[in-house]
């Protein structure tokens, strides 16, 4: 298949594989969340042979299954390349130069917005907003958030892409940024430097989901899907975070922009909050800096 001129590998869908992923989840609306995740994460995109057998087992319209593939910055419908490279746009970051990073990634890539390199490696994509407003220009590079960009980084964050952040480490990486948080409540801290995530103390809550209860330890690297939880949480199912120190339930008035799931907000020490969508696999955070 070739879009914009270039080439892209188009998957092999295994129809057997394919319902063995919706056998495992049910049909609400947070199953089908979690069916797409699951086959993304097989094929690297959302193949249409995939989603109509979707639509098939679920008994649900093609129309609807197309409808949530596409609502969700989170997945794609077209192949994309090993490495995802996301510039955020935004306002605030715009005005601090995020357009000329976007045009050294396109440079160095050969490649605009919104394509992936001919040999597969990078896709380069552009957003309205990252959530990180105070720390722009904001890029994501391979799932890691990399504040106040500079085109003269450009060169260096696709080096580390090629390379693998694994390999890099994340402990060494002054680039990715992690974040210390309290509790909202009793302003008692959430930090675990006995249990590291991403080379960085851990965020340390309660979690409960389906009458289930243990503590769950998130990354604090901003962005990072890095967790470890002592109860099950499956893909697309809504949570509830609770303070491990006042049993306070961590909720906020506004919703995820991403999935309209609740946020839970905890205290930035030093000032502002971060809110983490309590949807597992929501991709939704948001940084309020005072």
């Amino acid at each position: 298949m070739k879009r914009d001129g270039r080439s892209y590998v188009v998957a092999q869908v295994d129809e057997r594989e394919v319902l063995a992923v919706v056998a495992k989840h049910e049909a609400g609306c947070g199953g089908l969340i979690a069916i797409l995740e699951e086959i993304q994460a097989i094929y690297g995109y959302l193949p249409e042979q995939a989603l109509r057998q979707v639509a098939q087992a679920t008994d649900r319209s093609l129309v609807d299954i197309y409808g949530v593939s596409t609502f969700y910055r989170s997945f794609s419908m077209q192949p994309r390349g090993k490495h995802r490279v996301c510039v955020c746009l935004g306002t605030a970051c715009h005005v601090r130069g995020a357009q000329s990073v976007t045009e050294e990634f396109e440079q160095r890539l050969g490649i605009q917005s919104g394509e992936t390199s001919e040999d597969g490696e990078f896709s380069l994509e552009t957003v309205n907003c990252l959530g990180a407003c105070a720390l722009g220009p904001v890029t994501v590079v391979d799932g890691k958030y990399v504040s106040k960009v500079k085109t003269s980084q450009v060169r260096g964050l696709l080096d580390k892409a090629r390379k693998g952040y694994a390999q890099s480490g994340n402990g060494e990486d002054k680039e990715a940024f992690a974040i210390a948080v309290s509790c909202p409540v009793c302003s008692h801290s959430l930090m675990d430097a006995g249990f590291p995530l991403d080379d960085h103390p851990s965020i340390h809550v309660k979690v409960s989901i389906d009458h289930q209860e243990g503590c769950l330890r998130l990354s604090s690297l901003y962005g990072s899907g890095s967790l470890a939880s002592e109860c099950e949480i499956p893909p697309g199912e809504v949570a509830i975070f609770r303070c491990p120190h006042c049993l306070a339930e961590l909720t906020g008035a506004d919703d995820c922009s991403i999935c309209q799931a609740p946020m839970a907000p905890m205290a930035i020490v030093g000032g502002g909050t971060m809110h983490v969508c309590l949807r597992r696999g929501c991709p939704g955070h948001l940084l309020d800096l005072q």
